[in-house]
């Protein structure tokens, strides 16, 4: 909780405004689909920090949280979807790995609005 604070508070602090949060299940998706075309017209790949969600606007960031580990990631959003039923994003591999989701996790996704950010995972201390 502290960690998530800290977090909430240093992307405050450095111009970014939370504009949306939501909590659901996360997915991924990878070698079936490396290569292909995304919604936003670049290539998907696997081992980059991105993810598709439905409505947050394409080429935006988000950090994703596992809420069973606590680990943050901050993707950008690329693609649409998730096309699984009870998703709320889909990460690419390398995003999931970085957080611990192995299959499907429940996820904390918080909209950033500060575009300059880029992708990185944020470590536990």
């Amino acid at each position: 909780m502290i960690k998530m604070l800290f977090i909430t508070i240093a992307a405050l602090a450095s111009g970014s405004a939370i504009a949306y949060e939501a909590t659901g299940h996360a997915s991924w998706y990878g070698p079936g689909f490396h290569g292909k075309k995304t919604a936003s017209g670049s290539r998907f790949n696997r081992n980059a920090l991105t993810a598709a969600h439905k409505t947050l606007p394409l080429n935006s960031k988000a950090m994703v949280t596992n809420l069973e580990t606590n680990e943050s990631v901050v993707v950008t959003i690329n693609d649409r979807g998730p096309h699984g039923r009870g998703r709320l994003i889909d990460l690419s591999q390398a995003a999931a790995k970085a957080i611990g989701i192995r299959g499907v996790g429940k996820v904390l996704v918080t909209a950033l609005e500060d575009s300059d950010l880029e992708p990185t995972k944020v470590f536990e201390d």
